[in-house]
């Protein structure tokens, strides 16, 4: 899909904005349809931005390692960021990026955050599956998030919206341990670290970057975190450290 020459530029391009940008042209989600959904609120210095990510289990947020910043609080339970009804805001105790993680490529753009205290699961609040080594997510996925609608707004959506995106057979994209999809649609600022969730309910990938490169007629390019070749690695640092008894279920 990308020539010799549009990668140079997708590198470049990564290197001057390192910020996934939401879901635009999607539409409103049922309110807490997505009960595994997260507003990770991060700090840096006196900066305070948003990313989003997805719960586990009771103790374990997934979301992107671009997102790292000196501390966290999660929010868990949200629909519109405006009603606090039954939202539970959680610390994270410990960051877990991926140690191969590559600021300037993106590669192993994934990250685990331990929560300083386990969660109760309840109709608003649930962990999502994973998918499994080996599997391969049918064409037609969903991402979820609070980003902005469109490229013209200042700020993310107050509710929760959701956009079907088509995934592409791509060899490149497969040989960094990407998915990506194409198109007007998708995932856009403030979305990085949703799941890209596909129809049997698991989830697939980690929303990574969305990059158009310098054609009028080309579409913007959107990049997911391939689940299923880091889910060895998900499950080696939960186990090593979750605390004991930790629920697993929702991996296994």
């Amino acid at each position: 899909m990308f020539s010799h020459c549009e990668l140079v530029l997708l590198i470049l391009a990564l290197t001057l904005d390192r910020q996934v940008h939401t879901v635009i042209g999607g539409k409103e989600a049922v309110p807490h349809s997505r009960p595994y959904m997260v507003i990770l609120e991060r700090k840096k210095g006196n900066d305070r931005k948003t990313c989003d990510g997805f719960l586990l289990n009771e103790e374990f947020v997934l979301t992107a390692a671009h997102c790292k910043a000196e501390s966290y609080k999660v929010w868990l339970g949200v629909d519109n960021v405006h009603n606090q009804n039954g939202v539970k805001h959680v610390s994270v105790e410990q960051a877990f990026p991926h140690e191969n993680y590559s600021q300037l490529t993106y590669l192993n753009n994934i990250m685990l955050l331990q929560l300083s205290s386990k969660v109760k699961f309840n109709k608003n609040v649930k962990g999502i599956a994973l998918a499994d080594e080996g599997d391969s997510p049918p064409n037609s996925c969903l991402v979820s998030g609070w980003g902005k609608t469109s490229d013209a707004n200042e700020y993310g959506s107050d509710v929760l919206m959701e956009v079907n995106v088509t995934l592409v057979d791509d060899e490149q994209c497969a040989e960094r341990n990407w998915y990506c999809s194409v198109g007007e649609t998708g995932p856009g600022q403030g979305d990085s670290g949703s799941p890209l969730v596909c129809e049997d309910g698991k989830a697939y990938g980690v929303v990574s970057f969305k990059i158009k490169l310098n054609k009028t007629d080309d579409q913007p390019i959107y990049v997911f975190t391939k689940i299923p070749d880091y889910r060895s690695w998900i499950i080696s640092m939960i186990e090593h450290h979750g605390k004991k008894h930790s629920n697993l279920c929702t991996l296994y």
